[in-house]
Formats: structure tokens, C-alpha cells, sequence
């Protein structure tokens, strides 16, 4: 079994943060310091390797689960703390952005491979990054703001 999560941040999501089967990826490599109510505390992104969603470094059908969780925010503040954590994502190519990620993210899949796909909707709707994708997914949760949605690839169609 090979992982690779596409977007992976600070491992927030992960139980095991070093799992083996999985290929860390990020656009950033940093340790990030903030407040928090007078204690110090530190976020570390420190992926196994540091490439853009959007052009991901690996061969076509290369995985057999890739998770997708790309920056959602776009009324943020470029240097918020908001910002530093998740990333941003441009208030004008957002829907470019995020397609180009779906899409990288299917051509890394092995044929019948899935995609895990995380969003939250605080800024922009599911059903628009759905739109942006021009698919949608077998099946995902449906009233929560923060969503997980699974896609798989259909090999006939890439």
C-alpha cells in the first residue's frame, strides 16, 4: 500500500504522524511559533518532501490512497496566524488551483486508486470546489462544515 498525502501541514489529522506506508508532501518545510493564552507553542510542517499539489513530483499511477486537504481560506490575512497554519488559497484562481490539484492527485493514482478528500466550508462551498472539479464524490458526509469526501479514479475517464 502507498499513501501519499498531498498536502499534509502539520500531520493534524494523523494518529501516527511518521505512518510508514505514507509519502508526506507540502509546499512548506518551517516551524511556526504563536501565543497561546502567555505559553509558547510550536506548529511543525516538516514534510518528507517539499512540492506544490498542483505539480506533484511522482509518476502517473503511483499510489494506491492519495489524501487531498488544500488550504481553504481566502478572507485571511497573508501573514495571519490563520494563514501560516493552513495556507492560502487566491481569492481569483482558487477554482484553477484547486482543479489542478484534483487532477494531479487522480494522474498520481493508480487506476481504481481513491482520493480522501478533506474541506471545510466556512468560506467556500463544497458544492463549488465540487464544481471546480468537474466530478463528484461516491460518498462523503454531508452536514458537517468540515466534509470528507471519497473519489476514486476511474481509469476510463483519465
Amino acid at each position: 500500500m502507498k499513501i501519499l498525502d498531498a498536502c499534509c501541514g502539520s500531520k493534524m489529522f494523523w494518529y501516527d504522524k511518521e505512518e510508514p506506508h505514507t509519502t508526506y508532501m507540502d509546499i512548506r518545510n518551517e516551524v511556526l511559533a504563536y501565543t497561546d493564552r502567555d505559553t509558547v507553542r510550536e506548529v511543525v510542517i516538516n514534510p518528507d518532501i517539499v512540492a506544490d499539489f498542483r505539480n506533484i513530483p511522482f509518476a502517473d499511477n503511483s499510489f494506491d490512497l492519495v489524501v487531498f486537504d488544500p488550504p481553504h481560506l481566502i478572507h485571511v490575512g497573508d501573514t495571519s496566524w490563520l494563514a501560516k497554519k493552513y495556507g492560502k488559497l487566491d481569492k481569483k484562481t482558487w477554482p484553477q488551483d484547486l482543479k489542478l490539484g484534483f487532477d494531479e492527485c487522480m494522474r498520481v493514482l493508480k487506476p481504481n486508486g481513491t482520493m480522501l478528500f478533506k474541506w471545510n466550508e466556512e468560506q467556500i462551498k463544497t458544492k463549488d470546489v465540487f464544481e471546480s472539479f468537474g466530478q463528484q464524490p461516491i460518498l462523503g458526509d454531508k452536514r458537517s462544515k468540515t466534509r470528507w469526501s471519497v473519489f476514486i479514479k476511474n481509469h476510463a475517464k483519465q
